[in-house]
């Protein structure tokens, strides 16, 4: 006779299932970073979308969350992470925290992470994921992500998870040298890129990387989310 443990161990047999099946796709796209690659397989991708998508939270594409935002593709995600070369002790601002999960996959590849989410809804909504995963080294709050957190600057890397129409200034005053920052960069509705950027003595480098479309990069906090 089976149980609702049964039932349990089912569930999170699919998960292992499909978490494996996806870090296989995705090295079949061309990551390869391993601490990358690991640290989506442990994560429990369907903890952070809409229960009503949780058959889709594995496949490899962007899925709706709260206040018209999205959970990224998992190979952006993973591809973005290789890019901005996280070492154990790092710290990253993240601008966009949005469902949590790149907030997550980052926790366990630096330091701290200090994240920046503009909707208070998603925020509150992400630090009680992220308490669940015991990701105790992460700190939040709501605010302008193209303000950056000048109190907490300067950042070894930045990862902004909305698309700038320009490279923010603000953001790169607050890296260190030698620090990486990975955004997209371009109009809405128009052609995106995600772009590398890396402060040394002499100025900013960019690298153009990969095509994407993401949702804007908002000025401000959200009133009323």
């Amino acid at each position: 006779m089976s149980g609702p443990d049964d039932e349990d161990d089912t569930g999170l047999d699919e998960d292992r299932v499909a978490a494996a099946r996806l870090i296989m796709n995705l090295r079949a796209q061309g990551i390869r970073d391993n601490r990358v690659l690991n640290a989506i397989e442990k994560l429990p991708r369907s903890l952070f979308v809409d229960e009503a998508l949780a058959d889709h939270a594995y496949d490899d594409r962007a899925l709706p969350i709260d206040c018209g935002q999205t959970i990224s593709q998992p190979f952006v995600v993973a591809f973005m992470t290789e890019a901005l070369r996280v070492g154990d002790l790092h710290k990253v601002l993240e601008i966009g925290t949005g469902s949590g999960y790149q907030t997550a996959v980052l926790a366990q590849l630096c330091r701290r992470v200090y994240t920046i989410e503009r909707y208070r809804t998603l925020l509150k909504a992400a630090e009680g994921r992220l308490e669940r995963l015991e990701a105790r080294n992460v700190t939040a709050m709501v605010g302008d992500g193209l303000k950056g957190w000048p109190a907490q600057a300067p950042f070894d890397r930045i990862l902004v998870t909305a698309a700038a129409e320009e490279i923010p200034q603000t953001l790169v005053d607050q890296l260190k040298v030698g620090g990486i920052m990975v955004l997209p960069v371009g109009p809405v509705g128009g052609v995106q890129h995600v772009c590398r950027v890396t402060l040394t003595e002499a100025g900013t480098e960019v690298e153009e990387l990969i095509g994407v479309r993401f949702v804007p990069l908002v000025p401000g906090r959200a009133e009323h989310l």
